[in-house]
């Protein structure tokens, strides 16, 4: 699909911690939390409220996909009550996330202004060290002498593990009622900006922690570090050579090798390998595919394993492709998609955009109006239904691969990787799915044209994606409603692998594949 509307979830989610920078004062100015997180009165956030709900319902087809109107209802009544009394912009901005969270989208995406941002960025109150998330806790994961790898932290600056991880699971979206996302992220990407955001900016952080194979509890005290050394940090933490393996920031976009004369190995991970049919590098995209399984036919590979994990998702028609030579039947993108509000655009003195970082101009807002006249050209009976052109029908491809299939996923895999995930999953030959439920969802989501609002008072951004999806996805008996896809073998990373470095779930696929497991 063309991209005027459209902006993917990792792109917002990585401009704010990324922005070390961002948005610096002016000589004359004054730089203090005081300035950048105001005090907001009730009258103020009601408004706020009132015009996020009004927006909402106006515009945001997915709001009672998955909780009915007084489920709805009684949050938003909670939020209004939360609002009666004076609270920092911090503060407003959890409320706010608490409602988006609940909606059960992973394209919902909020902010706080760039400017307190940027000034958050700024402080020497990071935490210093890195955390992984294994078996349902907080696993140390620094080279130190302060704390070994692999010891359990119980508790930062009186917080206990529980408390903290639950606290950072309103940050992160998932479709539907998933909660894999929420758990590891909650560890793996929340001791940066989200922590300042909850807990505010700490000068050092007392650390309660047992050591591996100890029962008596430690405490150490250390400093907090700037944004910069912490990433410093991060990059030389223990599991980053098994943590490279699926990030899409380092590695190619997509890549082929053989694992082992009877087993190849397809990674994709990410779907930013063109934008549309028409960039000049999807024929190369589409050409690469095709020579993969020329050479899985060619050579009788009777092995393939599909890596998806890490995916965030990206853009039609790239993740379809693969599809084509996994399946013997035909399938469609989606059964249905629509928007509830035609081609004008609501509320839009309050529109910003489609990236947080530059509010869109006159002429590109004209040209994203066009593009929704001719994606959703009439609305009848309170839906603008998808043109049936950018819906094509996708046949299977010659040679398709007629062997055993192994889809690997894990939380992080999302949009248009799930979409994928849930195709596999309906459609394909002989496949055996591994790894952790998705955060995107199985039989549909809100998704596509991302739009982006400011709230006047609080100049909080939030983000929602416009097109009610329902995915080409049969009815499966293990695929709950408002679930990601589930793989028929659950398999988070374990301790014992984390401390040798090894790739649990890849090596558990490789056992299958051998007998062994």
């Amino acid at each position: 699909m063309k991209r005027i509307l459209f902006l993917l979830l990792f792109a917002h989610q990585c401009w704010a911690q990324s922005s070390a920078n961002a948005v610096r004062p002016s000589k004359h100015s004054v730089d203090s939390m005081v300035i950048y997180n105001r005090q907001l009165r009730p009258d103020e956030m009601k408004q706020d409220l009132q015009l996020f709900l009004d927006i909402q319902k106006k515009a945001n087809s997915g709001l009672y996909r998955y909780h009915t109107k007084s489920q709805v209802d009684s949050i938003y009544k909670w939020a209004f009550t939360a609002a009666r009394k004076p609270m920092s912009t911090l503060d407003f901005y959890k409320i706010i996330l608490q409602l988006t969270d609940f909606e059960g989208s992973c394209h919902n995406y909020t902010e706080p202004q760039a400017e307190l941002v940027g000034y958050l960025n700024r402080q020497r109150g990071f935490f210093p060290f890195a955390l992984k998330y294994i078996d349902g806790k907080m696993i140390f994961n620094s080279k130190t002498a302060q704390i070994p790898v692999g010891a359990r932290v119980l508790s930062v600056n009186g917080v206990s593990d529980r408390q903290l991880m639950q606290s950072f699971y309103k940050y992160m979206t998932a479709d539907g009622f998933t909660k894999t996302q929420k758990q590891a992220g909650s560890v793996n990407r929340s001791f940066g900006l989200r922590y300042l955001y909850e807990y505010g900016v700490k000068d050092s952080f007392v650390i309660r922690f047992t050591a591996p194979g100890a029962t008596q509890p430690q405490t150490v005290t250390v400093p907090a570090v700037s944004l910069d050394e912490r990433n410093a940090s991060l990059l030389l933490r223990h599991s980053a050579p098994v943590d490279s393996v699926i990030n899409y920031k380092v590695q190619p976009s997509y890549s082929f090798r053989m694992v082992n004369p009877s087993t190849g190995l397809l990674n994709l991970r990410i779907f930013t390998m063109a934008d549309d049919e028409n960039d000049p590098r999807f024929p190369v995209y589409v050409s690469f595919i095709d020579s993969v399984f020329r050479v899985l036919a060619n050579n009788n590979i009777p092995n393939l394993i599909l890596d998806i994990r890490g995916n965030p998702g990206g853009s039609d028609p790239t993740f379809e492709q693969p599809m084509m030579y996994l399946t013997d039947s035909s399938f469609l993108e989606n059964t249905t998609a629509y928007n509830i509000f035609g081609n004008d655009l609501p509320y839009e003195k309050y529109f910003w955009g489609v990236s947080t970082a530059t509010r869109l101009d006159s002429a590109s807002k004209a040209q994203g109006k066009l593009m929704l006249k001719d994606y959703f050209p009439s609305f009848e009976h309170g839906k603008s239904m998808q043109n049936a052109k950018y819906n094509p029908v996708y046949h299977p491809k010659s040679p398709g691969f007629k062997g055993k299939l192994y889809l690997l996923i894990d939380e992080d895999v999302a949009s248009a990787a799930s979409h994928l995930a849930s195709l596999v999953k309906a459609y394909a030959r002989n496949v055996t799915i591994v790894g952790v439920e998705t955060v995107g969802g199985y039989y549909g989501h809100n998704g596509h044209m991302g739009l982006i609002y400011e709230l006047p008072h609080s100049k909080l951004k939030t983000k929602f994606s416009i097109v009610y999806v329902i995915q080409d996805a049969p009815v499966k008996p293990d695929q709950p409603e408002g679930r990601g896809i589930i793989p028929d073998h659950t398999v988070w990373p374990s301790f014992d692998d984390f401390m040798q470095n090894r790739d649990t779930q890849m090596e558990y696929v490789l056992k299958l594949i051998s007998g062994k497991s």
